[in-house]
C-alpha cells in the first residue's frame, strides 16, 4: 500500500524528489494534508513520530568513516524535520529547491540575509518591513560591513535607481508590516535579477497558499511559522524556502551556524500545517467582514486591508494574490491617547499582545513614525492593528462596539 503522498514533494530533507503519478493535479489544500507523510515507514501511524535525539549510531566503523547513513546527526536532519520540510516544499511550488527550518521568524530572516550577503555588499530593504528586520540590518549587518538602504515600498521597477554596483539583494515584504503597502514584486525582481541581485521576501502574511513567492521572482521565501503555520500561539518557528540559485548558500549558512528547531516545535508546526488551508480561509472571511464593518464606522478614517477596493495597492493585490489573511490595520479619526486606550481596554475578545496568526483575535496600537526613513508616516490619526481570529464575527463586532462606546465616553 502506498503512503498518502505516493512519494510526492521532497523525498528526503530539502532535496526535491520527482512527482508521483497524478501529483500535478493536486491542489495546495491536498498537498498540505499529504506532503511529507509516509505512514508505512512508521508501522502505519498517520503522523511522523517525534524523534527526540542527537546522536546517530552506525553499524560499523567502516560505515561511520564513510558516513553511510540516511541520518548523520540530529541537527542535520531527522524523520521529523524531513516530514516538515517536505510538506512546506510541496506548497511553495515547483521552483522550490529546498526548505530550511529555523527557531523563529527573525532567525529565518537573519539566516536568509547572511546566506546571500558578504562583507562590503549592499542590500535594499522595504521601508515598511517588520521592525526587527531593520534592527538586523542596522546592527548585525553593519558589524559585518554590509550597508542597507531603505526604499519606498511602492517604488516598483523604480528600484533600479537605488541599486549600487555592490547591491546583492533586495528584501521585500508584502503587505508591509503594520501599514500594509503592497509591492509590485515581479517588477522589482525583474530589475534586481537584471543587476545580478537576489530577492528575499517575508511572505508570512499571505503564506505560499495565497502568494507563490518563488513563482514571482523571489529567490528566498521567508515565513514566521510562529504565525499561521503553527496557528495556535504555542510555538516559535521559522522557515526559508529557496530556489535552485540560493539553496546551497542557504543550507550552508544554516548548517554552518548550527541553527535547528526542537522536535516538539517541529511536530506542532507540522500539525498546524495540516489545517492551514481551512484556518486561513476562515481568518480571511472573518477579517474581510470586520474590515468592511470598520469602513462604515464614522470614527474610522480608513482601513488598511489590501483586499478592500479602497486600498491603494488593491489592483496589484488582485493581480498577484489569491487570498488574504486575518491581519489588517485601521486608521481612526483624531482622538486622544486616553480615548484610544479606553477603546482597547474595553475589548474582552481582543487580546493586547504581539504576534498574530493564532486562533485568537488581537489588537495593538502602533506608530510607524520613528521606524521610517525613506517614507513619511502620516496616517491622519491614531492606528491600531487587528488580527481577526476564529471567534464568531458577530461576537467580535459586538466587542468592538463596546470599544467604540468606551472611546466616546472617554471624550
Amino acid at each position: 500500500m502506498k503512503s498518502p503522498d505516493d512519494r510526492d514533494g521532497t523525498a528526503h530533507g530539502s532535496d526535491t524528489g520527482h512527482a508521483g503519478h497524478g501529483a500535478s493535479a493536486r491542489t495546495d489544500r491536498t498537498r498540505l494534508v499529504v506532503g511529507g507523510r509516509h505512514p508505512h515507514e512508521h508501522y502505519g501511524f498517520v503522523n511522523t513520530p517525534v524523534f527526540h535525539g542527537s546522536t546517530v549510531l552506525y553499524p560499523t566503523a567502516e560505515d561511520y568513516l564513510a558516513r553511510r547513513s540516511r541520518y548523520k546527526y540530529a541537527r542535520r536532519g531527522t524523520p521529523t524535520s524531513e516530514a516538515l520540510e517536505a510538506a512546506l516544499a510541496a506548497i511553495e511550488g515547483p521552483a522550490c529547491a529546498g526548505v530550511c527550518l529555523l527557531p523563529s521568524g527573525l532567525a529565518a530572516i537573519s539566516a536568509a540575509l547572511l546566506a546571500v550577503l558578504d562583507a562590503g555588499d549592499h542590500v535594499l530593504v522595504s521601508d515598511s518591513a517588520y521592525d526587527p528586520t531593520r534592527t538586523v540590518c542596522d546592527t548585525l549587518l553593519v558589524r559585518w560591513g554590509i550597508s542597507t538602504t531603505y526604499y519606498d515600498p511602492t517604488i516598483g521597477a523604480g528600484i533600479g535607481a537605488l541599486m549600487q554596483p555592490n547591491t546583492k539583494a533586495v528584501f521585500v515584504e508584502a503587505p508591509g508590516s503594520l501599514s500594509f503597502e503592497i509591492q509590485d514584486i515581479p517588477a522589482i525582481a525583474e530589475v534586481a535579477h537584471g543587476r545580478g541581485a537576489v530577492v528575499l521576501m517575508d511572505n508570512t502574511w499571505a503564506t505560499p497558499l495565497y502568494y507563490r513567492a518563488l513563482d514571482r521572482g523571489v529567490d528566498l521565501s521567508i515565513q514566521s511559522g510562529t504565525k499561521y503555520i503553527g496557528g495556535h500561539s504555542d510555538i516559535m518557528f521559522g522557515c526559508v524556502a529557496a530556489n535552485a540559485r540560493t539553496n546551497k548558500a542557504l543550507r550552508d549558512t544554516v548548517f554552518g551556524m548550527g541553527l535547528c528547531v526542537g522536535p516538539d516545535d517541529m511536530n506542532l508546526a507540522q500539525r498546524g500545517l495540516r489545517t492551514l488551508a481551512v484556518r486561513l480561509a476562515a481568518h480571511e472571511a472573518a477579517a474581510l467582514k470586520v474590515a468592511q464593518w470598520f469602513e462604515r464606522r464614522p470614527e474610522v478614517l480608513r482601513v488598511l486591508h489590501p483586499a478592500l477596493p479602497s486600498h491603494p495597492g488593491h489592483a496589484i493585490f488582485k493581480r498577484d494574490f489569491t487570498g488574504s489573511s486575518g491581519l489588517f490595520s485601521v486608521v481612526f479619526r483624531p482622538a486622544s491617547p486616553g480615548a484610544m486606550n479606553a477603546f482597547l481596554n474595553a475589548l474582552t475578545l481582543f487580546g493586547i499582545g504581539a504576534s498574530w496568526g493564532g486562533y485568537e483575535s488581537l489588537a495593538i496600537p502602533f506608530d510607524c513614525t520613528k521606524i521610517r526613513t525613506a517614507t513619511t508616516w502620516e496616517p491622519g490619526g491614531p492606528t491600531i492593528r487587528f488580527h481577526i481570529g476564529l471567534e464568531d464575527t458577530d461576537d467580535l463586532i459586538a466587542d468592538l462596539e463596546r470599544g467604540f462606546a468606551a472611546l466616546h465616553a472617554a471624550g
